[in-house]
């Protein structure tokens, strides 16, 4: 008995080494051929759907069994790279340009000189008389479906005719992360993917902790304007109140996921599925999770399932493959049908829809989705969106339902940025602490002649609609911060403004009165309790006046740098004397601890885009 006792203990111990000795962990870095990190590499075991991405540092982890044989390193723009496995744990990689695959297409330039020029690129053509910048390879959509809303930018406002300046807030950031693909990509994004203040709001700032009644803290400061000395620029920033991620209420989630043909490429499902096994590592016992997927038709694949429960969610996750046609509609009608039946009262009721956003079967229209969405979020289901891939990916349409939906939109580019979303910001992303927030702020005349608010151009609200609490406006999550950036032109600049004719009707204020006030500006905010439909007042006058930009502290500094980029990739109109190299030196000085390395990221792809110019210049 005993031997025989002995004999199976020994089998069992055998059979444990040989299931660890059949996975390990590969590691290493990947290098370009002038010894820099390339982010965003896509990593694959071949003939698996095993996979991941390289992050900003270059460096990757993969897991592998003991059948697999090689790893496939690829990239836009670079010489694929095979590695046999082999005993090795770790591979180091160095990834050259793809010199015979990238095209040369001559393009005119239609400047002064009318000079031509030849642009090296790899599966993308561009005209001049189409870019506002004729010297960078911005990306021509003609070869492509993705599909974006136009940005109409905001230009300045008379104060004397317009004092009021009203908006929702927006803390999306999903066009940062896309910028940054296409920047790694060696090509410029299309002007109208660039929206300024999700720029902004992609980077943390050091404002207050709240106190008191109200879950944000409001933060302010005014510094001369780095692109147009003559004007000053002003911060507005929220940040809402932290909450530990143990303290969060039960959340009853759905994830929707894209499994049509157009996913199936390594920086879509197979990236999806590493995302979303972030997520299910954070989930608690008394979570639970639901899976819908849809391509021809809409299907679901897991019952709404405990948190604690990871193996058997992550199995559903794994078997997920793509194919067919995008039956978007019919998936989210079925993913808000899974989460009314598990509602969770008082908890955090939400369907996380990731996708590149090619609804095109059944309802697909963006008026039809933000109906169905609107519908769901007045019952307490919100929606959170979360893009992926490139070439066809409808940035439009997942910004409208994410609005729509009471949630959040973020592009993932790279397994890095599904962590921040997804675990680092878990709270933000996934648990609103207010909603329908909107800002107004009234400017004094006798301290500003005009303003332009930087940004948020679809996100504009009329005047009267901030008293009026049926209108929807945006969330702000736990932890979450809003930055918004106005453009001051001081009272008493002999620049002209932009005006209306005298009005017959209309008795003006004093202006010995309004001189009497040292009041720069007031900003209001209102907003509601996630479960609230009256909204509650915070008011703040500003009396602060700014000094050279140099003196600014980290927050307006950076922030400024942030915006000055954002407005030389749109060639903005107002861009006045902004530079790279400006750009560059305010955010380099304005780095602080940057623990995550965000910060020199963008410090990053300021240099890549100089040096993109430089190239178009020397060819």
């Amino acid at each position: 008995m005993k031997n025989s006792l002995k004999i199976f203990v020994i089998l069992i111990l055998a059979a444990i080494m040989i299931a660890f000795a059949e996975s390990r962990t590969i590691t290493g870095r990947v290098l370009d051929d002038q010894g820099q990190p390339i982010a965003g590499v896509n990593v694959m075991v071949k003939g698996t759907i095993k996979g991941t991405l390289t992050d900003i540092n270059g460096f990757y982890k993969i897991m592998v069994e003991q059948m697999d044989k090689v790893i496939i390193f690829s990239y836009v723009g670079y010489i694929t790279v095979e590695e046999k496995i082999g005993e090795k744990s770790i591979i180091n990689v160095v990834m050259m340009p793809n010199l015979t695959a990238i095209n040369e297409v001559v393009v005119t330039g239609y400047d002064a000189s009318k000079r031509k020029g030849v642009f090296k690129s790899a599966a993308m053509v561009v005209d001049c008389m189409d870019s506002p910048l004729p010297y960078f390879q911005r990306y021509n959509n003609n070869f492509n479906t993705e599909g974006y809303a136009a940005v109409n930018e905001n230009g300045f406002k008379n104060v004397r005719n317009n004092p009021l300046s009203t908006f929702s807030i927006d803390v999306d950031n999903a066009s940062y992360s896309n910028i940054r693909r296409f920047i790694n990509g060696g090509t410029l994004p299309p002007a109208d993917a660039v929206r300024i203040e999700e720029m902004i709001n992609y980077f943390k700032y050091d404002y207050p902790e709240p106190r008191g009644e109200h879950p944000f803290s409001v933060y302010t400061e005014l510094a001369i304007c780095p692109w147009n000395k003559k004007h000053q620029i002003l911060q507005v920033g929220l940040r809402g109140k932290s909450i530990d991620k143990s303290s969060l209420p039960a959340s009853n989630l759905v994830f929707l996921i894209d499994v049509s043909g157009s996913m199936n490429s390594p920086n879509k499902l197979p990236l999806l599925k590493s995302a979303f096994g972030l997520l299910v590592n954070e989930l608690r016992p008394e979570d639970k999770v639901a899976i819908v997927v849809y391509a021809g038709a809409a299907g679901l694949v897991l019952e709404s399932t405990p948190g604690n429960r990871k193996e058997a969610i992550m199995r559903a996750i794994d078997h997920l493959e793509a194919g067919g046609s995008t039956a978007g509609g019919a998936g989210l009608r079925m993913a808000y049908s899974e989460a009314s039946k598990n509602f969770i009262k008082g908890g955090n009721n939400r369907i996380l829809l990731a996708t590149d956003g090619d609804f095109n079967v059944g309802e697909s229209s963006n008026g039809g989705m933000e109906r169905l969405v609107e519908e769901n979020r007045e019952r307490g289901v919100f929606l959170t969106v979360l893009g992926f891939g490139m070439g066809n990916i409808k940035d439009d349409k997942m910004e409208i339902i994410a609005d729509k939906g009471n949630g959040n939109y973020s592009y993932i580019d790279n397994l890095q940025e599904a962590h921040r979303v997804l675990v680092r910001e878990f709270g933000g992303t996934l648990f609103t602490i207010a909603k329908d927030v909107k800002f107004q702020i009234e400017f004094n005349p006798s301290r500003v002649q005009s303003y332009r608010l930087i940004g948020y151009e679809n996100r504009l609200l009329n005047d009267e609609d901030f008293n009026d609490d049926t209108k929807d406006a945006g969330e702000m999550g736990a932890g979450h911060n809003v930055t918004a950036l106005y453009e001051i032109v001081p009272a008493g600049s002999d620049e002209r403004v932009p005006s209306v004719d005298p009005l017959k009707y209309q008795v003006s204020r004093n202006t010995k009165e309004e001189n009497l006030s040292d009041e720069l500006l007031t900003i209001k905010v209102r907003y509601k309790k996630p479960d609230g439909n009256i909204s509650m007042l915070l008011e703040k006058p500003v009396k602060s006046y700014g000094d050279e930009i140099e003196g600014a502290s980290e927050n307006l500094r950076f922030a400024a740098a942030v915006a000055e980029f954002g407005m030389i990739l749109r060639d903005s109109e107002f861009k006045g004397n902004a530079t790279l190299e400006s750009s560059i030196n305010l955010a380099s000085r304005a780095r602080g601890q940057d623990e995550e390395g965000y910060r020199a990221e963008l410090i990053r792809l300021i240099s890549t885009v100089k040096d993109l110019r430089l190239i178009a210049d020397r060819d």
